[in-house]
């Protein structure tokens, strides 16, 4: 049997066991013409091959030996066969049984020939897998049978078909290459010898040596054939130019001798006058002559000034040029040589100078309309007079048309562009990061709950770099950033406004035309002033950029997010006056940087708030939320008292509402879309229990400091969304623009602010109810888990129920006397309102929910207790066995003992709480012992005394967390023993009390130190 190499090779497998059929073995080799037509391209010597080399192919490559294959589309040739049998013996038909097993093999040719044998295509995997789906083992072995056979039967046929036609090919072959050898070879010696090296001696009869010509030369034949080197000139090579070599060099020679015949130029004596005219008329107007070359370098030069005097110079000769022709047709007197040399000359330089002075001029206007296009802002804001130069240069050229009116026309439509182009540029850029930010998975509960916490941190500058995830921070800053490009009055759109409205004003004023030329002959003064209409129409013009502002930050605010991103990578066809986008270098930002065919996929819908708001980026919570939309309120607010103190805003009562109803509109979607995230972090508040102490107060956690830093920064943050302070203090104007919160949305933030308390308490109640941190199937935590970080306090045991319940309970306490109250004060103070209902409403919740609580961690205890008082007491051992009891049964130990690990638990866990737990407990004990007691009917002498040793015991060991009500329980079990004993042994016990007593002080004694976390702890002297 071969070993595994030799499978390998014989197979070409580099794997013995392979999973999937290799591709290369779909494909078709390439043939032999077409691997040494590749190897000539590439630059590769073509080597001679044998004649024999059509026979040498491998067997697999029948594409050009068996007639019929046809091109596929990729270049690749095929035996397409409309059907074939099976070459297993199975069928007659291969495509019918394909057909009925519903493949669409008619419809689909490639896919056919994949099943045909005689196709280069053919797999036969997919073949087996579809064709011989069903077949059994003993199928495919005959079928192999089969095709063994077929195979032999066809190597036959075709061995007797080469054989018999063998010499036709090796003569064809031999002459094909005896002829070309021969035209390539013409005039080599070495080409007879090759030729007769590389003939092959025909059999007999054979008449191939006399058709090829390459039989011995006869007599006389050859005698006037050409000498070898005038046969290597016409061979078919590249080093012969293909014969055209011999022609080649008479065809240059006979143009090298023309040209040196015709090459002089031929002149007459004639010229010679004239040169010497023209020489003597260029020394006379040498001046005329100069001003074209003057005025070409004032322009280069950028003297305007010095183009000006240029200009006048033309001018002044042309006037006199016209002077020269007017008084010769007045006198009607004739010219002479000189004087029409002259006026020719002047008007040829007129001429020249005119269309130098047009260029000009169509170069500064087309600067003038595009000026605000060729730099920043901040440098406009260094070069104010560059506009007002080529408007005095206009001016003072003479223009028909007013070039203050052009450059102010064209301001505006350069301004109304940008803001469109702005706004649009920047609302995609923010829904790209928007929809990354809604697509990816939202944060883990431990990165919210360090979010969380931030306000309680140390570091106020700190603060805001740790409010929220880096990912939602960015589109903050996106946004931020965006609006303020918008709506800046010293580096934003609105600022050019503000400032074309200045430069406006000054030009309807007067005032700017002061320091304008009035151009040659005053022609240029009727350009110094605006007409009623075109005052008109810039005021109107100024309204109208301003209300595209207006509406464009409304519908940021108010609308829902863009659906369409495709302006982000097809913008428009840029013109003249396309403003430079917001962001130049946008597309190289890898942040907007991504596959046109995939771009990004639309936010969602998981029915969350933050869905129908534009500007709140994904999973944001409420604290980068309130410090960056007082940001954005602030900006907003400056911008519309800016805006409304212009004097087209401020005339009109239209637009200066809709400024304030802008200011509004966005602080009320503000508000709500802050108060939706405040809501839902109010439900994750109790990822902010870690479970360790609080430095200042050991008996809580840091639950409370951290929930009321978060409350407090919330509240700020709503106060300023509401009133925005910072913006009613900036700008006198302000405080019209930014108008009181209606009472509606101060309602609706009251509701979150009490909904937020109940949620936070609701979520610490969960925290202390749950038996353990839950865990995810995949062992991950999930979103409701409790936070325990690694740097926790490690005296604390979080997972403990009993544990956390009690630091719960201490922290609903503080929550109740310090926290809660602080917060609706401060709620108060914010926003001028009371909440005497939702304080009381608050403080009853806060009952109920530690009354809850208590009650939860207190009543497995009391059971507990009550379990072991009644099985003492029922126990047939409880009567003592002497006449005389000397000792406390031992359940009295086992509930005191209990009660030690009470007071061990909640005394070192939340130490306020050890008074108010232990006497409840002694107050379910005493019910304990009552309940206990009914169920006896008779008391004897001993049992009574045993009882009341007992209660005494355990009275007097408990006696400072004693209470009224387990006071009054105490003496309703002395009644209840009086009522089942006789009054004898009433009687008689009253004579025992004494010895009872000693026995009592003596059991008090022998347990001291076992119940000695019961002693009331004396106060130290002062």
């Amino acid at each position: 049997m071969p070993d595994e190499h030799t499978i390998l090779n014989y197979y070409n497998l580099t794997n013995p066991f392979p999973t999937s059929w290799p591709a290369e073995k779909d494909e078709s080799d390439a043939s032999d013409e077409e691997k040494t037509a590749l190897n000539v391209s590439r630059g590769g010597v073509r080597r001679s091959k044998s004649r024999y080399s059509a026979l040498e192919r491998s067997g697999s490559d029948r594409r050009n030996l068996v007639p019929g294959s046809q091109k596929l589309r990729d270049g690749q040739e095929n035996l397409v066969q409309n059907d074939e049998p099976d070459p297993l013996g199975g069928t007659d038909s291969v495509v019918r049984v394909l057909r009925q097993r519903g493949l669409p093999v008619e419809e689909d040719q490639r896919l056919k020939n994949r099943f045909l044998l005689s196709s280069t295509t053919f797999s036969p995997n997919l073949y087996l897998s579809q064709v011989h789906s069903n077949a059994s083992t003993q199928d495919l072995v005959r079928g192999l049978d089969f095709l063994s056979r077929s195979i032999d039967q066809k190597s036959a046929s075709l061995k007797v078909l080469v054989e018999s036609n063998f010499e036709r090919f090796v003569r064809a072959k031999t002459t094909i290459d005896n002829v070309y050898a021969e035209m390539r070879n013409q005039g080599s010696d070495a080409v007879s010898d090759r030729s007769r090296t590389h003939t092959r001696v025909p059999s007999k009869g054979s008449h191939f040596r006399n058709t090829s010509g390459q039989g011995p030369p006869t007599p006389g034949k050859g005698v006037h054939k050409p000498l070898p080197s005038d046969k290597k000139k016409n061979a078919l090579t590249k080093e012969s130019e293909y014969g055209v070599q011999g022609i080649k060099a008479p065809l240059i020679e006979v143009a090298v001798k023309a040209e040196e015949i015709w090459g002089p130029a031929l002149g007459g004596r004639e010229r010679e006058g004239s040169l010497k005219s023209i020489v003597e008329s260029v020394e006379k107007s040498q001046g005329v002559f100069k001003v074209g070359k003057a005025v070409s370098d004032c322009i280069k030069r950028k003297d305007y000034e010095g183009l000006v005097e240029e200009y006048s110079r033309a001018r002044r000769y042309t006037e006199e040029a016209k002077q020269i022709a007017e008084s010769a047709s007045q006198n009607q007197s004739q010219l002479t040589d000189s004087q029409i040399n002259h006026l020719v000359i002047t008007g040829r330089m007129w001429s020249e100078v005119e269309e130098k002075i047009a260029s000009f001029k169509r170069d500064v206007w087309r600067k003038l309309t595009s000026a605000q296009n060729n730099q920043s802002f901040s440098a406009r804001r260094n070069a104010q007079d560059e506009y007002m130069a080529l408007i005095s240069i206009l001016l003072e050229l003479g223009t028909e048309d007013n070039p203050i009116w052009v450059w102010l026309l064209s301001r505006y439509d350069y301004l109304k562009s940008k803001i469109a182009a702005t706004f649009d540029r920047s609302r995609v850029e923010i829904e790209v990061l928007r929809r990354e930010l809604a697509n990816a998975d939202p944060p883990a509960s431990q990165i919210v709950a360090s979010h969380l916490k931030c306000p309680a941190g140390r570091g106020i500058d700190d603060k805001s770099l740790n409010l929220d995830t880096p990912p939602v921070l960015e589109l903050w800053d996106l946004i931020y950033n965006s609006l303020t490009n918008l709506l800046s009055a010293q580096s934003g759109v609105l600022g050019e406004v503000i400032e074309f409205w200045d430069k406006a004003q000054g030009f309807i004023d007067g005032k700017v035309q002061k320091t304008l030329p009035i151009g040659i002959d005053g022609r240029s003064r009727k350009h110094h002033r605006l007409s009623t209409d075109g005052v008109t129409d810039l005021q109107n013009g100024a309204l109208e950029l301003i209300s595209i502002l207006q509406d464009n930050v409304f519908s940021f605010f108010a609308d829902p997010p863009i659906e369409d991103i495709s302006s982000l990578y097809t913008p428009l066809p840029t013109t003249p006056n396309t403003p430079t986008p917001i962001s130049p270098h946008a597309h190289q930002d890898a942040r907007f940087r991504f596959d046109l065919k995939n771009p990004p996929p639309s936010s969602p819908r998981r029915g969350e708030a933050w869905e129908e708001f534009a500007f709140w980026p994904p999973c944001a919570n409420s604290l980068s939320g309130v410090h960056y939309l007082e940001k954005l309120l602030t900006l907003l607010s400056n911008a519309a008292s800016e805006m409304i103190a212009m004097r087209p805003v401020a005339s009109g009562q239209s637009t200066s509402e809709k400024l304030r109803t802008l200011v509004a509109g966005a602080r009320e979607r503000a508000a709500r879309a802050a108060c939706a995230a405040w809501n839902r972090d109010a439900e994750m508040c109790k990822i902010l229990e870690d479970w360790s102490r609080a430095a200042d107060q050991p008996e809580v956690t840091k639950m409370p400091s951290r929930f009321d830093a978060f409350e407090s920064t919330v509240l700020a943050g709503m106060q300023k969304i509401l009133y925005i302070p910072e913006a009613a203090a900036t700008k006198s104007g302000s405080g019209g623009i930014v108008s009181p919160p209606p009472a509606k949305l101060v309602q609706m933030v009251k509701s979150q602010f009490v909904t937020s308390l109940y949620r936070a308490l609701s979520g610490m109640v969960e925290n202390a109810q749950r038996s353990k941190a839950r865990r995810d199937e995949d062992g991950a935590a999930g979103a409701e888990d409790l936070v325990i970080p690694k740097d926790g306090d490690r005296s604390i045991d979080g997972d403990d129920r009993n544990i956390r319940k009690l630091l719960t309970l201490s922290n609903l306490a503080v929550l109740q006397s310090s926290v809660v109250p602080n917060l609706i004060s401060q709620f108060e103070t914010n926003f001028s309102i009371t909440l005497d209902d939702e304080a009381k409403t608050i403080r009853d919740a806060l009952n109920q929910i530690s009354d809850r609580l208590f009650q939860s961690y207190t009543q497995p205890i009391a059971s507990q207790l009550s379990s072991i008082v009644h099985a003492g007491i029922s126990s047939p051992d409880w009567l003592p066995a002497t006449s005389r009891p000397s000792s406390v049964q031992p359940y009295v130990y086992e509930a005191l003992l209990l009660l030690v690990y009470v007071h061990t638990e909640v005394s070192t866990t939340a130490a306020p709480l050890t008074d108010q737990i232990l006497s409840h407990l002694l107050e379910q004990m005493s019910l304990a012992f009552l309940d206990a007691f009914k169920q006896r009917a008779r008391y004897p002498l001993a049992g009574l005394m045993q009882a009341t040793l007992d209660v005494e015991f355990v009275a007097q060991t408990m006696s400072q967390y004693t209470t009224k009500k387990a006071s009054d329980t105490q003496s309703e079990i002395y009644i209840q023993l009086d009522q089942g004993t006789t009054p004898d042994a009433g009687k008689r016990l009253q004579g025992e009390l004494p010895e009872m007593r000693q026995v009592l002080k003596r059991l008090r004694e022998g347990t001291r130190s076992e119940f000695l976390c019961f002693k009331r702890e004396k106060r130290a002297q002062s």
